[in-house]
């Protein structure tokens, strides 16, 4: 079947305050702002950017080797003196070469927070913006909110807003210098020649690309679509794969619930694969492409490993996008709920999804929520105990029992509050950990960690974050004792954690999922239990894919 495509939304930064993005959409231009938001493209099958390999030349002796599939070639586009250039072959190399700065150069940048979670760092940005202070969202590691570079592009003007804004109680503000001498530059090797460039697109005439991409071992897969090399923000490459969105979903969706799901699982799960791409096309604006290819977007693999249901399940659901209200929902999904999945909130930062809300993780009413809310000690205990009739029984992770050494809870803790240059980072010993709040979902929302100099709270995803041993946030903590004298209890030398479920379980619970698929579930009654008064549409210019929730 004959599908359209349109170009991709190309975002820039705008001044106005109110306004997040402006770009066009066949040549329209649009804005996102807090009131309004970009209409849809009218087309099913828009083309979205994907960075596949995000920081190519933080080793430079890393290799990405494109190759064109048998009978094929690769068409490589660059500019030579401002004049457009084309090579074509059938195998090129793309490597680094270190090149030394004239002079020494000052890289800096106010870190205004550290988050684990985009949605928690835009949620923050906003605070930010609100303050009177503009930021921007970047991913050098984890995800930090920055006060932008082009509004705070002086060095004595940074460290005046660092000092009055430590000043004002925010102590987890850093300047983050780096002082370069020297920078990595990319070149790439077709026919036995070198071209030195730092942006060039790859084309191959039958449309597919081999990629072996840099690591241990190295990853080879084949791309559809187009590929560029291009700069980012941190000093070094991104690798972009631009495909069209059905494309992109065969690289997503089979390796996301799994081929041998039940078929409605696996449609319901094109349908969130397909929305959650196109409700988060910002959260790379700042290095000028899209999406990612790991768990900090949809773990994204090409066309490497699809398979026929899956391709099915895509074609089934074609164009089709999880709605509330004529807006893209925040399509999360996670592997397995514990029983019960949790608000927007319950995890993040930021205002509730009247859509994404606790919904008890069965279908024979095992527990009434409203009546017999999870945020008190006993009732989740309670909950936590039941071990049949969920959905998500003989599931590994729906309960599980980890045990965490004080010994490694301090190393972990001490290494998360120095990353951050947190007043407290240069503490001893973790004396006790106390599980302060839970939510109605019962997950945690606050650990108070009782250090030798004071007390730690870690919040909502931070917890999972610096702690190794909880799979997710339902969970509740025994302290472990080493034997004292005559039986006793002597020294704290630990915690056990438990608990139940794996990942944020927001949304849709993958491994309930299939339960409901093998009970005769269509894909639309799945989604509805997990997002309840959500509709699904077909893409259409009447969609408003983003907006500032208020």
């Amino acid at each position: 079947m004959a599908t359209l495509s349109l170009p991709r939304l190309q975002f820039r930064p705008l001044g106005n305050r109110r306004s997040r993005w402006l770009g066009t959409v066949g040549g329209m231009a649009i804005a996102l702002t807090t009131t309004l938001s970009a209409p849809a493209p009218a087309a099913l099958n828009p083309v979205i950017q994907v960075g596949i390999v995000q920081r190519f030349g933080e080793d430079m002796q890393d290799r990405i080797v494109l190759e064109a599939l048998q009978g094929e070639q690769l068409t490589l586009s660059f500019d030579t003196n401002g004049q457009p250039q084309t090579v074509t072959a059938t195998r090129v190399v793309i490597g680094l070469a270190p090149e030394q700065l004239p002079e020494a150069a000052l890289n800096e940048r106010i870190v205004l927070g550290n988050h684990r979670s985009f949605e928690t760092a835009e949620y923050n940005a906003q605070e930010w913006r609100d303050r009177g202070i503009e930021p921007e969202i970047a991913q050098p590691g984890s995800w930090e909110v920055w006060a932008n570079r082009e509004t705070y592009d002086n060095p004595l003007v940074r460290r005046l807003l660092v000092k009055n804004l430590q000043d004002q109680g925010f102590s987890e503000v850093f300047l983050d210098s780096q002082v370069i001498g020297q920078i990595p530059r990319t070149y790439f090797e077709a026919n036995g020649y070198r071209y030195n460039r730092n942006s060039f697109d790859i084309r191959a005439s039958g449309g597919r690309v081999r990629v072996t991409q840099p690591g241990e071992p190295p990853v080879t897969r084949v791309y559809g679509g187009t590929l560029r090399v291009q700069p980012n923000t941190y000093g070094t490459y991104t690798l972009v794969n631009s495909v069209p969105i059905e494309t992109y979903l065969r690289g997503v969706v089979p390796h996301e619930i799994g081929a041998g799901a039940p078929v409605p699982a696996i449609q319901a799960q094109a349908v969130l694969a397909r929305t959650y791409a196109l409700r988060n096309l910002r959260r790379f604006a700042i290095d000028d492409y899209e999406l990612c290819a790991d768990t900090q977007c949809q773990v994204y693999r090409g066309l490497t490993g699809t398979a026929t249901v899956t391709d099915q399940a895509i074609t089934a659901t074609q164009g089709q996008v999880l709605t509330y209200q004529n807006e893209l929902v925040d399509a999360l999904y996670s592997s397995t709920s514990g029983g019960i999945t949790a608000a927007f909130s319950d995890v993040w930062d930021g205002p509730d999804r009247p859509y994404l809300r606790p919904v008890v993780d069965s279908v024979h009413g095992l527990w009434n929520i409203n009546q017999y809310p999870l945020n008190s000690e006993e009732a989740f205990r309670r909950f936590i105990s039941l071990n049949e009739g969920f959905n998500e029984v003989g599931w590994q992770l729906f309960r599980w029992r980890n045990e965490g050494a004080l010994s490694e809870i301090t190393a972990d803790l001490k290494g998360y509050l120095g990353r951050r240059q947190h007043p407290l980072a240069g503490f001893t010993q973790v004396k006790s950990l106390r599980v302060a709040e839970r939510a109605n979902s019962g997950r945690v929302q606050l650990v108070e960690v009782e250090t030798d100099i004071g007390t730690v709270e870690l919040r909502k995803d931070e917890i999972v974050r610096v702690l190794r041993p909880p799979r997710s946030l339902l969970f509740y903590i025994e302290p472990i004792y080493s034997a004292g004298a005559e039986g006793a209890s002597g020294q704290l030398t630990g915690y056990r954690f438990v608990g139940g479920g794996w990942g944020h379980a927001v949304g849709l619970s993958q491994a309930g999922s299939y339960r409901l698929g093998n009970l005769g579930w269509n894909h639309g009654r799945i989604l509805q239990f997990y997002y309840p008064g959500t509709m699904l549409q077909p893409i259409s210019e009447n969609l408003t894919f983003w907006r500032e929730p208020s």
